[in-house]
């Protein structure tokens, strides 16, 4: 098994040398030995960064996708809480459309002052709404 050099893996993934030390310091992924001063990893650090920028898109923290990694770095993906944050993101996603499609009238409403616009009272009243639940 050919071993990566840490340089190698920061050009292959786009990380940076400082990031992948984070990761490892984390738990993320394992440095299987040194090369003189520089960490060596097996080619399987490939993959198990690629779950890790797939979590961070996701959403999850660092610490929740540590959490999906078990014995040796193989993933242990939770069905469940995977299923929760899929619902999450498509109401995030209903809600951004909606709110896009709110900001594209208030753009070419025709009222000569928004506040006169009912339209754009529903959005001011929507954004209230979401500042409430976000304390």
């Amino acid at each position: 098994m050919k071993l990566l050099d840490i340089g190698e893996v920061a050009e292959a993934t786009g990380l940076r040398v400082s990031a992948l030390r984070y990761y490892e310091e984390k738990g993320l992924i394992e440095a299987l030995g040194r090369k003189g001063l520089r960490r060596q990893y097996g080619p399987e650090v490939l993959q198990q960064l690629a779950l890790v920028a797939l979590g961070r898109q996701a959403g999850f923290s660092l610490d929740e996708i540590g959490g999906m990694f078990g014995a040796g770095g193989a993933p242990t993906l939770p069905r469940a809480v995977l299923k929760t944050r899929a619902a999450e993101m498509r109401d995030q996603a209903r809600q951004l459309e909606a709110l896009a499609q709110m900001l594209g009238h208030v753009a070419d409403c025709p009222e000569p002052n928004h506040l006169d616009c009912p339209k754009f009272q529903k959005l001011l009243k929507l954004a209230t709404r979401a500042q409430r639940r976000a304390t």
